[in-house]
């Protein structure tokens, strides 16, 4: 192997490990196939029970490495000392991957511009999971983090749903255009609707800020802008439920 593909190899990995944390969200996952453990931090400071120790034992049965730490230490490794109750599990699971423009199948994706609510973005996963989308691809900032609130809120599926992550939307669906996607942006004032559209083509939705909508770079980028009709002097839907009509929109 070439030290160029170790180090796409390195790449590829560290795309697909996901921390999380909380005993009853790291015992789920623990539960559920295709969810691989690799560590499983625990405070040294932890009362004995036995969810702990049935943790303990599952991420043990999967070869997973158990390290403890003190309270400050594993707040580093979660980043939400308020909400780990302890305990921390770095997992591998192939449904995440690294965005790679010229790797894109033909199909139709959902893109999240600034979308912080973890409710929605768990609504969102879940939907997208359950969907023909190809996948829903979502930057490592400024949207909100893949935690126990979105985990919780995704019912699970966020260890099934494709996702691929990127650094810089912006410059990521630009590479995207440039091999042939088209980027197709929703706003409330545009003239086309989405469900006029034709499918078999490589195209990427966007969805913008639940408040603010899609970002200005974005708005620029966008090769198309479009509208969901609405009746009854309805202004506008919460992002999640624009998601699901855009994941099944062609099954309506």
């Amino acid at each position: 192997m070439t030290d160029s593909d170790a180090y796409l190899e390195r790449k590829k990995r560290f795309a697909q490990m996901l921390t999380i944390y909380g005993r009853n969200t790291v015992y789920e996952a623990l539960s559920m196939v295709g969810v691989k453990a690799r560590r499983l931090h625990l405070a040294s400071s932890n009362k004995k029970a036995k969810v702990l120790d049935d943790i303990e034992a599952m991420a043990v049965a999967q070869g997973a490495e158990v390290l403890y730490h003190d309270k400050q230490a594993l707040s580093r490794i979660s980043k939400n000392s308020k909400q780990d109750q302890g305990v921390a599990l770095d997992i591998h699971t192939e449904a995440l991957a690294e965005f790679d423009a010229g790797a894109l199948e033909s199909g139709e994706y959902i893109a999240l511009d600034r979308v912080t609510n973890p409710q929605n973005l768990g609504m969102i996963i879940r939907s997208v999971c359950a969907s023909p989308i190809k996948a829903l691809i979502l930057p490592r900032k400024g949207c909100a983090k893949l935690d126990a609130l979105v985990i919780k809120a995704s019912a699970g599926s966020l260890f099934r749903c494709p996702i691929l992550r990127c650094d810089h939307l912006v410059k990521s669906l630009t590479s995207a255009q440039q091999c042939g996607a088209i980027i197709s942006g929703l706003d409330l004032n545009a003239n086309a609707n989405f469900d006029t559209l034709s499918s078999g083509k490589t195209r990427i939705f966007v969805l913008g800020n639940e408040s603010e909508g899609i970002s200005k770079e974005l708005q620029a980028l966008c090769d198309e802008r479009l509208r969901i009709t609405m009746a009854r002097g309805v202004e506008s839907l919460n992002v999640a439920v624009t998601a699901s009509l855009i994941a099944f929109r062609t099954q309506l």
